[in-house]
């Protein structure tokens, strides 16, 4: 037997943010991160909109790029001391992950982080609070996904947290929170989100549920997502709907070692975790075409991409994720990025080793130890092809 799972409700497209009116509760504590969300208008708006439906509102704010364990066990305390019955989180996926993992623990204080980093293992929630995530980046899908990602900053290590009671009750998912994205920011969330989509379509768990979402979000990003870079508000709106298909697909399907990669990676190199995606992609798909190329030629078949034979479309599928790569000024590899040869070889081992046990590497379509991803790592420092 298999499960799918998703938000109850989800609200999108202009002024979705306005359902926030209609919720029923006492409470609700808003998580933020650094202060986009005020800058923009959009915390006074939700806000607002609390307080028309009733609710007294406090803000938990400073959520750092890459949640820290210490950050999510003072929000924690915050909610306790609160008692909030919603909690709303706004921003990129920095805070709503943070918020995600407070739920835990405002719900669950006798809960240790090493007791929930472990896959589906995080006891029953909606004790005390229900959650509405609202994104205002189009990439990390969050507000529809059973996943956390947070960062143990001691041992350098993010931990991505998986569990089915963890998705959100209520994703409000409106555009215009995306126009507040600076290009980079476009393209790093662009290609997390392309990578979600092709690991969901090629992972172990895939089914006919998650292969449409993952199929029709590839289709969306390659028809909206240079343009998007370049400004354009419409593709915009449609990055942020592909982004959410993708978050859809593979919160379901899960994902594959594109994403430990980046996870074991990220918080020792100080990469942007989309654009660690976007390094990694062609080179893992190179690595798993050898058990799932077909996987990877449908995708290149569904987008218009040329070839006659199962290799050749794998090939333009790779090579259009690098393409992509170029048009939105990524680099190809982590010395382009500015890695340090010293720095990469003094931790390869380790990121290595740590990837193995990545919550991702399981549901990867290829097995993968640590000399593979050994491999793996050096090549895309590098920028060399990958044969094994």
């Amino acid at each position: 037997m298999a499960r799918f799972t998703l938000p109850r409700d989800l609200y999108f497209g202009k002024d979705a943010l306005a359902e926030l009116r209609n919720l029923k509760g006492k409470k609700a504590i808003i998580v933020i991160g650094g202060g986009s969300m005020k800058k923009f208008g959009f915390l006074d708006r939700v806000k607002n909109y609390l307080h028309e439906a009733g609710m007294e509102t406090q803000v938990f704010d400073g959520v750092e790029p890459d949640p820290s364990v210490e950050t999510v066990m003072r929000g924690a305390e915050a909610m306790h001391r609160f008692q909030p019955d919603w909690i709303v989180s706004i921003g990129g996926g920095s805070p709503i992950d943070a918020a995600k993992a407070m739920w835990i623990f405002y719900e669950h204080p006798e809960a240790t982080f090493e007791e929930i980093a472990k896959p589906f293992n995080i006891p029953a929630l909606r004790n005390k609070a229900r959650f509405v995530a609202i994104p205002s980046t189009s990439g990390t899908a969050t507000e529809v996904t059973a996943f956390s990602v947070i960062t143990d900053y001691s041992t350098q290590i993010k931990y991505p947290l998986a569990d089915f009671e963890i998705t959100p009750d209520i994703a409000i998912v409106d555009p215009e929170l995306a126009y507040t994205m600076p290009p980079e920011l476009v393209a790093f969330t662009g290609m997390d989100a392309l990578a979600h989509a092709t690991e969901a379509y090629v992972a172990v768990n895939r089914s006919d549920f998650s292969d449409p979402l993952a199929i029709k979000a590839i289709q969306m990003i390659k028809e909206n997502l240079v343009r998007s870079y370049n400004g354009d508000k419409t593709a915009r709106d449609n990055m942020h709907i592909a982004q959410c298909l993708a978050g859809m697909a593979f919160s379901n399907a899960l994902l594959g070692i594109v994403h430990s990669m980046a996870h074991k990676s990220g918080a020792v190199f100080h990469v942007p975790h989309g654009c660690l995606n976007a390094i990694y992609l062609p080179v893992v798909i190179d690595f798993n075409r050898r058990v799932c190329a077909d996987r990877y030629a449908e995708i290149a078949r569904s987008i218009d991409l040329h070839g006659t034979t199962t290799n050749e479309l794998a090939d333009a599928f790779r090579d259009f994720c690098t393409g992509l790569n170029d048009q939105l000024n990524i680099p190809q590899s982590l010395r382009e990025y500015g890695i340090a040869e010293e720095m990469f070889l003094g931790n390869v081992d380790r990121i290595s080793a740590n990837a193995v046990s990545d919550a991702c590497t399981g549901c990867n379509p290829r097995e993968t130890g640590v000399n593979e991803f050994k491999t793996l790592y050096t090549a895309a420092f590098y920028g060399n092809k990958v044969t094994l």
